[in-house]
């Protein structure tokens, strides 16, 4: 057991070195990216006045450390065809019955964000959907036949007011220098 507390303090340890190692050129290259992720390294390099090659390593040193998680395409959802976005509220039977809801709710496709929170909810969830029809189809007849699921409070978004990443032009850590 020791030894295995000993690793974890080692890995957090080392994820605390790589996270120090954040600097303002990396906040700066996150930043630009994190506004349109098809920007070219050389012009990142141009706009930061360096080379190509570093904006290259930075990028690698943060994927690395777990920082960049990956890279996404932001579609407009309504365009595809799915007029609905709606948030549901999930009680669980037990709260230990979390991880075996989180698999099954993940292999719905419908299901695109999913977080296990303190409150009311166990789980709160985003959906896409078609119409109402295939909202209550979800609902229905995948989501709330899920084992432990004991009930679930639906909110419809009728408008989403900001979609944006958080904002990397302050330095978090400048109060701590």
């Amino acid at each position: 057991m020791l030894f295995f507390l000993i690793l974890s303090l080692r890995k957090i340890d080392d994820l605390m070195s790589k996270l120090q190692d954040i600097d303002d050129l990396d906040r700066k290259i996150l930043a630009i990216l994190m506004r349109n992720a098809k920007k070219p390294y050389t012009d990142i390099a141009k706009q930061l006045f360096v080379s190509g090659g570093t904006i290259h390593v930075r990028m690698k040193k943060l994927e690395d450390a777990g920082v960049v998680k990956g890279y996404n395409l932001s579609v407009d959802h309504v365009k595809l065809g799915y007029d609905i976005c709606a948030f549901l509220g999930i009680y669980l039977d037990k709260s230990s019955l979390y991880d075996d809801a989180a698999e099954r709710l993940k292999d719905i496709p419908e299901v695109v964000s999913l977080h296990y929170t303190t409150g009311l909810y166990n789980i709160f969830a985003k959906i896409l959907c078609r119409d109402t029809n295939h909202l209550r189809e979800v609902l229905h007849d995948k989501i709330q036949k899920i084992p432990g699921i004991q009930r679930t409070e639906t909110f419809i978004s009728l408008e989403e007011g900001v979609d944006r990443p958080i904002s990397l032009d302050s330095d978090p850590f400048e109060d701590e220098a």
